[in-house]
């Protein structure tokens, strides 16, 4: 324990000493960015910054754009205007792809395999294995309370126990950078407070957290939100910065001023 401690100490340090010295990219840049589907505008001229290091919460309602923008970052969605950059590189490129990770809010794992056995799978497609592999598996099971379900099928899990291990997955590689759409839907609040422990376990070793979420209590956890509507940045801040600008007391009721006074 006591190696394991210093060995993430030095880990820490070593990144507050080169983000100190070089100035590091910022992790997620978007600008003007707009995508539509047929008729429906779904990111209309977005104007988003994450740096890195940072848990940055993107909030609105379904049919925001919430996915749609975070299907762009992760290489997935073609644009159809303006601009994204990814850890200083485009969305997809290869050099990126080992250190970014991606949730999505559909199930993104194997049923007819076992639990244990889609944690191998993710794990060695990113080059994993050994004794390090062994180490994420141990560590991902307990943080999303899996261990005595590790030689499970998927199939018999429960839906909110497929979620928990979709989210397992892909964080398997030790990414630099999360993309996690609605990560904790269907996990009970004691799972949701271990999953946000985790988040900011990360955060200390320098890993950015891209996160949609529809709870205001996890919306307060985050640096920087990002409330968006119709596709449309509406506000930025962090959370006590957006509650003194909307003046209001309470988180819920900030979405709600400050869409009143973008005109809608």
């Amino acid at each position: 324990m006591h190696h394991f401690s210093l060995r993430r100490a030095i880990n820490i340090s070593k990144y507050a000493i080169l983000s100190a010295v070089i100035p590091l990219p910022d992790a997620v840049v978007t600008i003007n960015l707009m995508k539509s589907f047929k008729e429906l505008l779904a990111i209309n001229d977005l104007n988003l910054t994450v740096k890195q290091g940072e848990i940055y919460g993107l909030i609105g309602p379904n049919g925001s754009g919430k996915t749609t923008t975070v299907k762009i970052l992760c290489g997935l969605l073609q644009e159809d205007g303006g601009n994204a950059e990814v850890l200083g590189s485009p969305p997809g490129n290869r050099s990126i792809r080992p250190k970014i990770g991606y949730m999505p809010q559909e199930l993104a794992v194997y049923p007819d395999l076992r639990v244990r056995q889609n944690l191998e799978f993710f794990g060695r497609l990113y080059g994993l294995g050994g004794k390090k592999l062994e180490e994420r598996k141990k560590t991902l099971l307990k943080m999303v309370a899996l261990e005595d379900r590790k030689d499970s099928l998927v199939s018999t899990l429960s839906g909110g126990m497929k979620h928990r291990l979709s989210l397992a997955c892909a964080m398997i590689h030790s990414p630099r950078l999360l993309f996690l759409d609605e990560p904790t839907v269907g996990i009970d609040p004691e799972l949701r407070f271990t999953f946000w422990q985790y988040l900011k376990k990360l955060k200390e070793e320098g890993v950015t957290t891209l996160i949609t979420t529809h709870y205001m209590d996890e919306a307060s956890r985050c640096d920087k939100v990002g409330l968006i509507r119709e596709g449309r940045l509406i506000a930025e801040g962090s959370p006590n910065e957006l509650k003194e600008a909307s003046g209001v007391e309470v988180l819920e009721d900030v979405f709600l001023t400050f869409s009143r006074g973008s005109g809608k």
